[in-house]
C-alpha cells in the first residue's frame, strides 16, 4: 500500500519538474501595470455564440434574476425580491430599478420577458449547463409583464423550490438585442454585470473591461485577460514565471501543485468549498452491481479519508452522499469504510470466484489515473479484478449511454442550490444522469419521496424528505460518491482579495496590493 502510494506522489513530483522548462510567453505580463491582470483556465471561459451562456459567470459578464449567498440560499440579485402565492403555482418578481445593460439599454420586465422568450425555444446548450424552461421552470403555463419592473410566472403544478432553481444558471439575463432568431448570440454577450467583454479570441483569451455603468459596486481592476491553458503544468509554469497572475475555475491548480507554489513567498494559495462532487458510477443493470450488496461492498472497500489525504492533500472533503455539500437540502453521514464487511458481502455476490470489471476514466485528467490505481487495489481485496480504460471524454459518454461499462468515475457540478434537481438527475428513471450514465437504479419508496417533496410546501418536511431519499442512496449505493471538492486558486501576492467562492472568484472585489514580496 506504502509503496503504491509513494509511486503516484512520486509521479507528481515529476510532473513538477517537467513543466518547469517551459518557455516564456511572448504575452509576459508587466506586473508594474496596475491597468492589467491576466488570469487563467483550463477551458475557454466564453465559448461564444452557440454556447448558452456565452461565457462562465465567473466572469461577471452577466448576472442572473436569483443568485446565491455564501451558505447556498436564494438571494436577491436583478430580482431584489419575490412574491409565493397559491402554494407555488405563482411566483411574483420585482425587479432592481436603474440597472442597464452594457449597451446603454434599460434592464425592465420586458428585458425578462425576452429572455424567457429565447428560453422557451428549446433546449440551449453550453460547456457550462445546459439552459430551457423545461429544465430550470417545469410546468411553466405562462410568464407576463404586470408593469414595467414587475413580472409573474404560472405554474401547472406548485413549485416550492423555483427559487433554487432559478440561481445563477437558472435565470441569466441579457440584452435582447444579443439573440439572432434562433435564440443564438450574434456577437459578443451583453449583461449587466461589473464586467464586458471587449474581445474573445476562442481557445486563446478573452479581454473584460470595467462596466462604469455598474449598478452596483464597480470592479477595482479596470481590465482582465483571462486566457485558456488547458495544461495543468503549461499554467503552473506560467504562473511561476509572472506570465499570469493566477488561476481560476474548476481544477485550476491540483492539489499536488498547489502545496508546491506554497512554499514561493510571492505566491498563495486559497481554497473554499466547490459545487462538484466526484462519484463512481456502477452499472446497476448487469452482474455484479445488479446486486446491491455488491455495491455496498464497493463503497466499504474504499477508504475514502486515505484516498483524499494521499492524493488530494486534504483539499477535498470525503463523503458518502452524491448530494453535494453546498447544498441547503445536504444530509452529512459518517464515513464508513470496513473491508472485513465489504469482503464478506462481496463473498455473497460472488462466492469463491473473482469478478472481471471494467474501470473507465477520463483520460485528459492525470490524477484519475492514480485514484483508479488506488481504488483498484481496494477492490481487488473484495474479488474484483479492475481492468482501467483510460478514454476520450465522448468515447466515454457514448459508452456509458449504451451501458457498456461496469464502472465509471464521473462528476457533477450543482447548477444552483436545489436539492431535489441533483437528486431526481441521479436517481430517478427521467433523470439525465440516470439516462447518461445507464444506471438502471430502481426504489418505488424513493420514488414516490420525490414525487411528493415537489407537492410539500413546509420546508421542514421537505427536508425530512429529502434526508430519507439521501438515506436510502447512501445505503442501496446506485452510485457510489468519493468526494466534495474544493476550489482551490493560486495567485501573485500582487493580487489582494483573490478569494474562492463556492464557483469561481468575484473578479469584482479584486484589487492589487499596494505593498507584496
Amino acid at each position: 500500500m506504502r509503496k503504491i502510494l509513494s509511486f503516484f506522489l512520486l509521479l507528481m513530483l515529476l510532473l513538477c519538474v517537467g513543466c518547469a522548462k517551459q518557455e516564456e510567453s511572448q504575452n509576459h505580463i508587466d506586473n508594474k501595470n496596475k491597468n492589467i491582470v491576466t488570469l487563467a483556465a483550463y477551458r475557454h471561459l466564453a465559448p461564444g455564440n452557440k454556447d448558452a451562456y456565452y461565457c462562465s459567470k465567473i466572469l461577471g459578464v452577466w448576472e442572473p434574476l436569483i443568485t446565491r449567498d455564501e451558505a447556498g440560499l436564494p438571494a436577491p440579485c436583478l430580482a431584489e425580491s419575490w412574491e409565493m402565492q397559491d402554494d407555488g403555482k405563482v411566483w411574483i418578481f420585482r425587479l432592481r430599478r436603474n440597472v442597464y445593460f452594457q449597451n446603454g439599454t434599460q434592464f425592465n420586465a420586458d428585458s425578462v420577458i425576452a429572455n424567457f422568450d429565447r428560453m422557451k425555444k428549446g433546449l440551449k446548450r453550453s460547456n457550462f449547463y445546459s439552459l430551457s424552461l423545461a429544465l430550470y421552470y417545469p410546468s411553466l403555463i405562462s410568464y407576463e409583464k404586470l408593469d414595467e419592473y414587475t413580472v409573474r410566472l404560472v405554474f401547472k403544478e406548485p413549485n416550492i423550490n423555483q427559487l433554487y432553481k432559478m440561481t445563477d444558471f437558472g435565470s441569466p439575463m441579457f440584452a435582447p438585442e444579443c439573440f439572432d432568431a434562433n435564440g443564438d448570440f450574434k456577437d459578443i454577450a451583453i449583461g449587466t454585470g461589473p464586467y464586458k467583454i471587449t474581445k474573445n479570441v476562442m481557445n486563446k483569451y478573452v479581454v473584460l473591461k470595467c462596466n462604469d455603468n455598474y449598478w452596483g459596486e464597480k470592479g477595482k481592476i479596470k481590465n482582465f485577460v483571462v486566457r485558456n491553458i488547458p495544461n495543468t503544468d503549461t499554467r503552473y509554469a506560467a504562473l511561476k514565471s509572472g506570465e499570469i497572475d493566477g488561476v481560476l475555475d474548476l481544477n485550476a491548480i491540483p492539489p499536488f501543485l498547489a502545496d508546491e507554489i506554497k512554499q514561493d513567498k510571492r505566491f498563495a494559495v486559497a481554497s473554499n468549498k466547490s459545487t462538484m462532487i466526484r462519484y463512481l458510477a456502477l452499472n446497476n443493470s448487469r452482474f455484479p452491481f445488479n446486486d446491491v450488496r455488491m455495491r455496498q461492498a464497493v463503497s466499504l472497500a474504499i477508504d475514502r479519508k486515505n484516498l483524499v489525504d494521499a492524493l488530494y492533500m486534504g483539499y477535498a472533503e470525503p463523503t458518502m452522499n452524491v448530494l453535494n455539500y453546498t447544498s441547503p437540502g445536504y444530509k452529512e453521514f459518517p464515513l464508513e469504510h470496513n473491508l472485513a464487511k465489504a469482503k464478506q458481502l462481496a463473498h455473497e455476490v460472488l462466492g469463491d470466484k473473482r469478478c472481471d470489471v471494467t474501470y473507465c476514466i477520463n483520460g485528459a485528467e492525470p490524477l484519475q489515473k492514480g485514484e483508479a490505481e488506488l481504488i483498484a487495489y481496494w477492490l481487488g481485496k473484495i474479488g474484483l479484478d479492475v481492468h482501467i480504460q483510460s478514454l476520450e471524454y465522448a468515447t466515454r459518454a457514448k459508452m456509458l449511454r449504451k451501458g457498456d461499462y461496469d464502472i465509471a468515475r464521473l462528476q457533477k457540478g450543482l447548477a444552483n442550490g436545489d436539492p431535489y434537481e441533483v437528486l431526481n438527475s441521479f436517481l430517478m428513471p427521467t433523470g439525465s444522469i440516470y439516462i447518461s450514465s445507464h444506471t438502471g437504479y430502481q426504489n418505488k419508496e424513493l420514488q414516490g419521496l420525490m414525487q411528493e417533496v415537489k407537492h410539500t410546501v413546509d420546508e421542514k418536511e421537505r427536508q425530512r424528505i429529502f434526508d430519507r431519499v439521501q438515506e436510502i442512496a447512501v445505503e442501496e449505493e446506485p452510485l457510489v460518491a468519493l468526494f466534495n471538492d474544493m476550489n482551490i486558486v493560486a495567485y501573485n501576492k500582487r493580487l489582494k482579495n483573490y478569494k474562492p467562492l463556492i464557483y469561481g472568484v468575484d473578479l469584482s472585489k479584486v484589487e492589487l496590493a499596494e505593498k507584496y514580496d
